[in-house]
């Protein structure tokens, strides 16, 4: 298995750990503050595996049409998984969550489509932007959650920010979406 493949399947791995890591206090109902000590660095290196898998593809020569599948597929399982526990927590509305499954099950739907012709779809500046408010988004939710599990009492506005970031990348996620069916199912067709 190739470095970059090596960081991407770290952020796979990372996902689930992640979700129990940030439960675990409410099963157990101890560790809130030794919980936020293990989840912001846990998350910062979750993403920035995202960047090493990058790097070291173009470093080595390394980028190839499965590394371009699954650094996605990395990317919105770790993103899901994130949001999915912010959505129990009340950062995240279901609605918005369940719009933000819609958008990635279509994605994959396409890039299946194009992998079925024998393309495989990389990233686009769209769905990088995309990616960029959805850690942002995640970054300010863990903030706001760390907050209450140190005890410290924030404005209650400060939600309405981190629902201004989800509906943001909501929209990111969308508009991208439409730029790689704008972009790819031309190709697609043409492929033989």
């Amino acid at each position: 298995m190739k470095i970059a493949d090596i960081f991407t399947l770290i952020r796979i791995i990372l996902a689930p750990v992640f979700l129990v890591i940030y439960f675990l206090p409410l099963w157990f109902g101890v560790g809130e503050v030794a919980s936020v000590w293990i989840l912001i660095p846990l998350i910062i290196f979750a993403e920035f595996t995202d960047f090493l898998d990058g790097y070291f593809a173009r470093k080595n020569n390394q980028v190839s049409d499965f590394g371009k599948l699954f650094d996605p597929f990395a990317d919105v399982f770790l993103h899901l998984t994130v949001f999915f526990c912010y959505t129990l927590s009340g950062y995240v509305s279901p609605f918005i969550l369940l719009l933000f499954v819609y958008r990635e099950f279509g994605m994959l739907f396409v890039r299946l489509l194009a992998a079925k012709k024998g393309v495989a779809i990389g990233a686009r500046k769209g769905g990088k932007f995309k990616t960029v408010i959805y850690v942002v988004a995640g970054f300010f939710s863990l903030f706001l959650e760390s907050t209450r599990r140190l005890g410290f009492v924030l404005p209650e506005s400060l939600m309405y920010v981190g629902y201004g970031f989800y509906i943001l990348g909501l929209l990111a996620s969308y508009i991208s979406f439409i730029d790689y069916l704008v972009h790819f199912i031309p190709v697609i067709k043409k492929e033989k």
